[in-house]
């Protein structure tokens, strides 16, 4: 019996140690995640505008220092403030919502330092097109919601990408091709 004893512990501690780095998975909160863009107008003004609607997953394993994304923003919803201008942004010039009617970026890599993400590198596909995008975060924190009582995990991320590299190409130079994207996003675990 007591040879079992020390076999016992050993397999309770690989299990727990298992179950540690599991990894983690979290529903994108629509009400605290806003992608957001910004782009040059004709060298004289930056334009901001943000989409309403966005839904996804997002898994962590912060033991093994891995994880995934998968995210879908409704281009529809884009908002820069201006019905006309974003009646625009809606058309066949730029986003073409009739024939795209979402924007996606799926990511399978991320790099850590320690146990906090710095990167998240996968594609955006926009406006029909899929092209490889990083994605650094300028922060990340995870913390329990004192009204839910759920592990909530989020933070701000940024890219930089050419607009026409998308096949959106209407007004360029003058509607620079740089758009800066800035993504404030939360997740609740599952």
């Amino acid at each position: 019996m007591n040879k079992l004893k020390p076999l016992a512990a050993a397999l309770l501690s690989a299990a727990a140690v298992t179950a540690f780095a599991a990894p983690e998975s979290f529903t994108i909160d629509p009400g605290h995640t806003f992608p957001s863009l910004e782009v040059m107008h004709f060298n004289t003004s930056i334009y901001r505008g943000k989409f309403t609607k966005s839904s996804g997953k997002v898994t962590l394993d912060k033991a093994a220092k891995t994880g995934s994304a998968d995210i879908a923003i409704d281009p529809a919803s884009i908002d820069m403030g201006l019905g006309k201008l974003d009646e625009h942004l809606k058309s066949k010039d730029f986003f073409d919502v009739a024939q795209f009617p979402a924007v996606t970026y799926k990511a399978d890599k991320m790099k850590f330092t320690g146990d906090t993400p710095t990167e998240v590198e996968g594609n955006l596909t926009l406006h029909g097109v899929t092209k490889p995008v990083t994605l650094t975060f300028n922060r990340f924190n995870c913390y329990t919601n004192p009204m839910l009582k759920k592990e909530v995990c989020g933070g701000d991320l940024s890219a930089t990408i050419k607009r026409s590299d998308f096949g959106i190409k209407y007004g360029v130079p003058n509607v620079g091709d740089d758009v800066k994207l800035q993504i404030q996003v939360e997740a609740f675990k599952d």
